[in-house]
């Protein structure tokens, strides 16, 4: 587990580890009304009294103009999950795929180059190779596991280093500390996906990455409630990104953000109970003999690390019929929520990715991701082995 700490607003002799710090995340004005939970802000502007007051926002001396271009619901998003991150800044977007786009955009453009690592989640993998290049953005896809490739990738025009925390779906544990050595050594930005570790578990800014994203759907918002992105980092990278998302219009809407502030709070409850049940899950595969490979960071955490486990089923299953014998688990296209879901990256968040791609990285018929929620170990245990039992050919 990592601490970080931080101080109570207005208070800045009293220090507070990780959960006291999703509790109180400081609210981004203070407010007349002094209420327990920042209001919805479900406003597209804001009012002025005069052309004075207009000018003074423009001046640097007011808040708020036009939702667009911020509200305090984003804005307090966007802080929270920065100071979790231990970072200095942050903005939000209207997804994960939008705060991956802004976090690029703020380090790249036409006639610039990207090194990334092959074991992206799919669709990031798309917009980098198929998105980019009508932006006149070249990417090269390496394997990050090699160092030695990702240095013979470089070029005289490459910009930034691209990476997950952990990837999807195969659970790799980013070699963080050497992804900055590389970067530093060519100067070149990081960025770094840390959506399935979460800050909970990893926080890559305070180890050098210049800029994490993360798809706050997932366990940010922890409920699977909300679309939402969230990109932090350095002041004047995240200033870039913060006009990419006003500018493309990819901003995110004040009440999913407000829904987001109000799940973040219970981030550390959750990852807590989910990595220890997915570690417990993991195990308890790893001794199946109708699972051919367990993918799961063992190694990273005696509570577990991470909420994610992906399985190889054995050739005699059925994969059909092993997800319509899953009883209470639901299969779901996403992750990340406190029901525990299943889903089949061949068929779902890998399925546009070339076919040599999918062969490549493992990415077959028989492979399964599975988001474990908070319900009991036993359970969720048990429904896997019994629908592995009735699914053999």
């Amino acid at each position: 587990m990592i601490y970080s700490l931080g101080t109570v607003p207005g208070k800045a002799d009293i220090k507070m580890k990780f959960e006291t710090m999703l509790v109180h995340t400081e609210k981004k004005q203070d407010l007349v009304i002094k209420s327990k939970v920042t209001p919805i802000y479900q406003s597209s502007a804001f009012t002025f009294d005069d052309l004075d007051e207009v000018e003074g926002f423009y001046e640097g001396n007011g808040s708020y103009l036009y939702s667009r271009v911020g509200n305090p619901n984003t804005d307090e998003l966007g802080l929270a999950v920065a100071k979790l991150e231990g970072a200095p800044a942050g903005v939000t977007a209207s997804s994960g795929l939008a705060a991956i786009l802004a976090g690029v955009l703020a380090v790249v453009k036409a006639g610039d180059h990207i090194v990334a690592a092959e074991d992206l989640y799919g669709g990031s993998f798309h917009l980098i190779k198929e998105e980019l290049a009508d932006f006149g953005i070249e990417v090269s896809v390496v394997s990050f596991a090699d160092l030695q490739k990702i240095e013979e990738a470089i070029k005289d025009n490459t910009k930034l280093l691209y990476t997950e925390s952990i990837t999807n779906p195969m659970l790799r544990v980013e070699n963080i500390e050497a992804i900055i050595e590389i970067a530093k050594k060519h100067q070149l930005v990081t960025l770094v996906d840390n959506t399935f570790a979460s800050p909970y578990h990893c926080q890559p800014y305070t180890k050098g990455v210049d800029l994490v994203v993360h798809s706050a759907t997932k366990y940010i918002g922890g409920h699977s409630h909300i679309t939402a992105g969230v990109v932090v980092g350095k002041e004047e990278l995240i200033a870039k990104a913060a006009a990419k998302i006003t500018n493309l219009g990819t901003i995110l809407s004040p009440f999913e953000a407000w829904l987001t502030c109000i799940g973040l709070k219970t981030l550390a409850l959750r990852m807590r109970e989910q990595s220890a049940n997915a570690r417990k899950l993991a195990h308890a595969l790893r001794e199946n003999h109708l699972v051919k490979k367990v993918y799961y960071p063992f190694e990273n955490g005696e509570e577990g690390f991470g909420a994610i486990v992906t399985i190889e089923v054995d050739d005699t299953i059925d994969v059909f019929e092993f997800f319509r014998q899953l009883s209470w688990v639901k299969f779901a296209p996403t992750l990340a929520g406190v029901e525990t879901t299943v889903s089949h990256p061949l068929k779902t968040s890998h399925r546009a990715l070339p076919p040599e791609a999918q062969e490549e990285l493992g990415i077959t018929m028989g492979l399964v991701r599975i988001s474990v929620g908070i319900e009991a170990a036993e359970d969720i245990i048990e429904v896997f082995t019994n629908a592995l039992e009735k699914s053999k050919k």
